[in-house]
């Protein structure tokens, strides 16, 4: 089967504009005539494997970032946000979606976001309670969506805070003990730690910071680096955040825990020791956690972040549901897009975690685009640490594209060249094309269906 062709306009603008060049001077660093470039920057020619390897030499650039642009997950939201049944008329045509993320990504992303707020104000209006009378009924993004999109458009992959963590955890004295690390790291910046008997994970009360006994180790480790990242790398936050341009002070807010997160996460398992142990494991994640003394959500979410240019890892998937179906985290450095809206794909295995407490499930699946995954699951309880006290529980899944196998432990003894073996999964019943699907819920908005009253199969419906 012949490569398909890679159009990247977009992205050839951005790095000539990052560069500071004329189209003429960057089509004579490329090689290339000043209208071959101009037709490549508006995908109207393909981008030559010339141009693709002078990229290379001229500018250093890591040639996988052409292809790992915004436009499939723009075109996955676009046609998520198109199967809503407030636009009545046919769903635009594939191609058309395609076209409109590679060549007018800012204009896909304000579509968005005008779906997303008509969203918000018609909840709100169902709510009368709360949309009735109250100034800040404004349709506006939610400060976390904003944030989980800042994440989901940067591949969960932040370059300086993830070169800053690495550099703090491999300094003299960190390697071999990451905790007394930051306790001592806090102690010259003036925080006393203490370790308390307290419902609260992480409390800091002017010079002091408490940290619950009743945490798991792992998690008091993750918040003695958080702490270090909001004491010692603010300044890098910050201006993090102002590149990010968020719209509210309550979405700054918690970008910044988020990326205090990411520091703790990129600290407690740095990317170089990290991914070449991954690789010597063949990502078995029980092994990586008890190397990094990490949990093993942290260590799923962490593989999901290895995306540095030039040293990328293998690009996974990760997802947390909780109990009721609900998509809590979620990122993609695959092509496989999680649900913005609502639950994910019942037939996936990350539901049936709950079923087989303490176990990893595993499963080949095979989404309605034709690309074939191996995904795995397992639940993960986060008790209160005391008698009585509640426990959350959650579903992850971690998984990658079936090329990848042989670099996964958990593919060993899976049958994957066989057709047959992959489970047909979904991303959203709305834009699911499957016709045959049991666990259906909704019909799907781009097809017609048929009603006999006559008849009736396991749903009563067929879908033409």
């Amino acid at each position: 089967m012949a490569a398909p062709k890679l159009y990247a306009g977009a992205k050839l603008r951005e790095i000539r504009t990052r560069m500071s060049l004329t189209q003429k001077d960057f089509a004579a660093k490329l090689g290339v005539s000043l209208p071959y470039l101009n037709q490549m920057e508006n995908n109207n020619r393909p981008v030559s494997t010339s141009v693709v390897l002078s990229l290379a030499q001229e500018f250093g650039l890591d040639v996988t970032e052409l292809s790992a642009s915004d436009g499939d997950r723009l075109v996955s939201d676009m046609r998520e946000a198109l199967a809503d049944p407030v636009f009545s008329a046919d769903m635009p045509a594939l191609a058309d979606l395609r076209l409109a993320a590679s060549n007018a990504p800012a204009l896909a992303h304000a579509f968005l976001d005008l779906h997303r707020a008509y969203r918000q104000t018609h909840e709100r209006l169902a709510s009368l309670d709360e949309a009735l009378g109250r100034e800040d009924a404004r349709a506006q993004p939610s400060p976390w969506e904003e944030v989980r999109d800042f994440f989901h458009y940067c591949d969960n992959y932040i370059d300086a805070v993830d070169r800053a963590a690495e550099h703090f955890a491999t300094a003299e004295g960190r390697q071999n003990n990451i905790r007394v690390g930051a306790v001592s790291t806090l102690a010259n910046a003036g925080v006393q730690v203490v370790f308390s008997d307290d419902d609260t994970l992480r409390r800091r009360d002017g010079d002091t910071l408490y940290i619950s006994t009743r945490a798991a180790p792992e998690t008091q480790t993750f918040q003695l680096l958080l702490q270090v990242a909001l004491t010692r790398q603010d300044p890098l936050l910050e201006a993090t955040l102002d590149l990010a341009r968020f719209q509210s002070d309550e979405a700054r807010a918690i970008a910044k825990i988020g990326l205090a997160n990411y520091f703790a996460g990129a600290a407690l398992m740095p990317y170089t020791a990290f991914q070449d142990a991954a690789q010597v494991t063949r990502h078995d994640l029980e092994q990586l956690a008890t190397r990094f003394g990490a949990s093993i959500e942290q260590v799923c979410h962490r593989l999901s972040t290895l995306q540095r240019p030039g040293a990328k890892g293998i690009p996974f998937f990760f997802v947390r549901v909780d109990q009721a179906g609900t998509i809590t985290k979620r990122h993609s450095a695959t092509r496989l897009q999680f649900a913005r809206f609502g639950g994910a794909c019942p037939l996936w295995n990350v539901h049936r975690a709950f079923e087989q407490p303490g176990h990893f499930l595993r499963q080949l699946a095979e989404t309605p685009d034709g690309v074939r995954y191996i995904s795995l699951a397992r639940d993960v309880s986060k008790p209160g640490g005391r008698f009585g006290a509640p426990v959350r529980r959650y579903a992850i899944a971690l998984g990658c594209e079936v090329r990848h196998a042989p670099a996964l432990v958990y593919a060993d003894g899976l049958d994957v060249g066989r057709a047959e073996a992959f489970e047909p999964i979904g991303i959203s019943c709305r834009i699911c094309e499957r016709d045959r699907c049991h666990q259906r819920s909704v019909p799907p908005l781009e097809r017609q269906l048929s009603v006999d009253p006559d008849v009736r199969g396991v749903l009563p419906y067929t879908v033409r």
